[in-house]
């Protein structure tokens, strides 16, 4: 499988993707750039990753949004493919409407930088069929605007689709308030769109995948969606 890295002005994560995806799993990885207008056909998965794409002024993602490859991206993500918004990408996605909602300042108005546990609230999806439900994982946060909104009618709807999929928890998977790193509703840490093809979320996956780092609880997530993409080539061949 291949997986399609984006580079915005400002990206910071882009190469922590790359190196996790490429060194820690040993996937295909390409480099995408802002300002290509079109995807190659060979990739499976694109990523959106962590950073502060156009030195997020007006909002965070906003820019970004109007980005000649984002039109692409959204047409990939129209026709079932898969794509994954890592904190900066997850504002990204809210912007480009890919997924509801909005993310705001973090309650204590301060960045926060440091491992928190998230509850897996849902495995019915490409990015977590590896994952059973309820597992909790250890993953690094690192953002000033995580703080997951959406009106009353979206939360309910998120909640009755099971779209959903991860909250911050205690280490014995309690979701608690204060376990809330930066004050989401319910605790929100990541979200599927309807379609279950558009992940979001603010923690970091790719900065656990190495040992050295001090943990590889982020792996799961990337092999998730390898395991995700055999299924369904299999499926396909034994119908063919």
């Amino acid at each position: 499988m291949k997986f399609g890295v984006v580079v915005f002005p400002g990206s910071n994560c882009d190469h922590d993707a790359y190196y996790a995806l490429k060194h820690n799993l040993g996937y295909d990885v390409n480099f995408l750039w802002h300002k290509d207008a079109s995807i190659p056909t060979d990739i499976d998965c694109i990523v959106l990753p962590g950073g502060f794409s156009y030195g997020d002024y007006l909002r965070s993602g906003a820019i970004a949004r109007f980005s000649p490859i984002m039109r692409e991206i959204i047409e990939f993500a129209k026709k079932g493919r898969l794509v994954i918004g890592i904190c900066n990408g997850f504002q990204i996605l809210t912007e480009a409407k890919l997924l509801p909602g909005a993310l705001m300042k973090n309650y204590s108005l301060k960045f926060v930088c440091r491992d928190v546990f998230l509850k897996t609230v849902s495995s019915n999806t490409p990015f977590t069929s590896l994952i059973e439900r309820g597992r909790v994982l250890r993953i690094p946060i690192a953002h000033f605007e995580g703080n997951y909104f959406a009106d009353e009618d979206t939360i309910k709807e998120l909640k009755n689709n099971e779209q959903i999929v991860f909250q911050y928890c205690d280490k014995n998977g309690n979701v608690t308030e204060e376990a809330n790193p930066n004050g989401s509703i319910e605790n929100i840490a990541g979200i599927v769109n309807k379609q279950r093809n558009v992940l979001g979320m603010m923690p970091h996956p790719e900065r656990y995948c190495d040992p050295v780092l001090g943990g590889t609880d982020g792996q799961v997530i990337f092999q998730s969606i390898e395991n995700y993409l055999l299924t369904i080539t299999k499926e396909v061949l034994c119908l063919g």
